[in-house]
């Protein structure tokens, strides 16, 4: 089930929100957890399974991690993690080692059997979400939950269960056992924010995606630089209003049922570098991964080498955690260099002035805007037939396939995704509308629900919308 769809917004939300109202307080948890189970398996089937298995195993695990549990609690944590980690290479990975190994045996004139698992939806946050858990509460951070209600409140949430945010378990435990005071304030401070990123989703996103898939489906032998620059502005564009409309769209439900989420995005596109980029962009990954990954592996004490030895791996895995294809790998190895690059010359700590500002922010932007391509492109063949008719011009123009999908409507859409992209980077949208009580604000919030909401209920309607893109990872 996803969130733009009139089974989501006219039925299975407005029930929900009506349950939660009238539930006792204390009750709030088991609607949320019975709620978001059903979310998840009208969409996952039989793999709900998986979900419900891991679930146990960790809510079992935490009880024994605690500082003052008797036995070996750094084996336990080590069992746990290893079972997450596992669980997510079979599902995820298995297939794509699996036809590394057989390509490699047509080799040599073996032949070796493809394993073929259907990937269950949002496994890669979940996993994430139990490895937080269990580690926080090793850490002593956090005491383990002793209600198991409450504990698949926190990991099957259902606004951010399938493609996050990514929720450190210490950035929500204080929250599962409070009662709600305050409920229509939350419900009105927590929808104008899931109306923005309604708007975002089926206005922008879902407009830009046909030109997107036009681009990238061009056979090399008709690839164009015109095409190949669109696709790839297009894209970047696509990927941030879907992206972050479902991240406004999950902290906003997140709001209405009580909860507040982190933030997820603060304008990533005005960054004038890489490495504020990801200060910026998907920024509940780039904290898990620092808090996880980076900090255990010695961050940036041990030393330059083992410094820019670290954000490699971080960046590999960041890559590979999107996806089981070397296009991901890429990706990860690309922004991971740039963020050596930068840090090697001091480039992500130099004063930025008002006059580099405009050209910094251009640079950087291209530099992303390259990186997409790996991400998007299904191949290495595809990303480098677009990425040589990018950097070495042609004159040809759109192609027939090309020109169809972009129509004079989605072209000026994508003129006005352009624009909000360039706007300087604050305030940031999303929590400016939430929680600013100034009066633009407030006139945001009444265009956006008048117009900007009616017309994406027409189009969601109309069914004009896509699933989104993260849904994948």
């Amino acid at each position: 089930m996803s969130f733009a769809t009139p089974l989501f917004l006219w039925f299975f939300l407005p029930v929900v929100l009506a349950a939660v109202l009238v539930a006792p307080g204390r009750r709030r948890n088991l609607v949320v957890a019975v709620a978001s189970l059903l979310f998840y398996a009208s969409g996952a089937g039989g793999t709900t399974l998986l979900l419900l298995g891991c679930m146990v195993a960790n809510y079992l695990a935490g009880r024994r991690l605690e500082p003052d549990s008797p036995g070996d609690r750094r084996f336990v944590l080590v069992g746990t993690i290893a079972l997450n980690l596992g669980v997510l290479l079979v599902w995820k990975y298995a297939g794509f080692a699996t036809q590394q190994l057989h390509d490699i045996a047509e080799v040599v004139g073996a032949d070796l059997p493809v394993l073929e698992l259907a990937l269950p939806i949002g496994i890669s946050f979940y996993t994430f979400h139990h490895i937080s858990y269990v580690v926080d509460v090793y850490r002593g951070e956090r005491p383990a939950l002793r209600d198991p209600v409450s504990f698949v409140t926190y990991i099957a949430m259902f606004p951010q269960l399938v493609a996050g945010p990514i929720v450190r378990f210490r950035e929500i435990a204080d929250q599962l056992p409070q009662e709600r005071t305050h409920r229509w304030d939350d419900v009105a401070a927590g929808f104008p924010r899931f109306a923005l990123g309604l708007c975002k989703k089926v206005i922008i996103a879902d407009s830009l995606a046909p030109v997107v898939d036009a681009c990238f489906a061009t056979p090399s032998d008709e690839m164009t630089t015109a095409v190949a620059w669109l696709g790839a502005i297009a894209y970047a564009l696509q990927l941030y209003f879907d992206f972050s409309g479902y991240s406004d769209m999950a902290i906003g439900l997140g709001r209405m049922l009580g909860f507040r989420l982190p933030e997820n995005f603060a304008r990533p596109y005005s960054s004038v570098t890489a490495t504020e980029f990801w200060r910026r962009w998907h920024m509940s990954l780039s904290r898990w991964f620092r808090d996880y990954v980076y900090i255990p592996l010695g961050g940036n004490r041990g030393g330059v080498l083992s410094t820019y030895r670290n954000l490699t791996i971080v960046f590999v895995l960041t890559g590979f955690w999107h996806g089981a294809n070397w296009t991901f790998l890429v990706w990860g190895l690309f922004h991971g260099a740039l963020l050596v690059v930068e840090r090697r010359f001091g480039w992500e700590s130099a004063p930025v002035t008002t006059r580099t500002r405009i050209a910094r922010r251009v640079l950087t932007m291209l530099l992303v805007v390259i990186g997409w391509v790996f991400f998007r492109s299904p191949d290495l063949g595809t990303a480098f037939t677009m990425l040589g008719h990018m950097l070495l011009p042609d004159f040809s123009g759109l192609t027939e396939a090309v020109g169809a999908a972009a129509t004079n409507q989605r072209i000026v859409l994508l003129l006005v995704a352009l624009t909000v992209v360039a706007l300087p980077d604050h305030p940031v949208t999303g929590p400016y509308l939430e929680s600013s009580r100034a009066k633009a604000a407030t006139a945001a919030r009444v265009s956006l629900m008048t117009a900007g909401v009616g017309y994406a209920a027409i189009l969601v309607a109309s069914g004009t919308f896509s699933p989104f893109l993260y849904y994948q990872f």
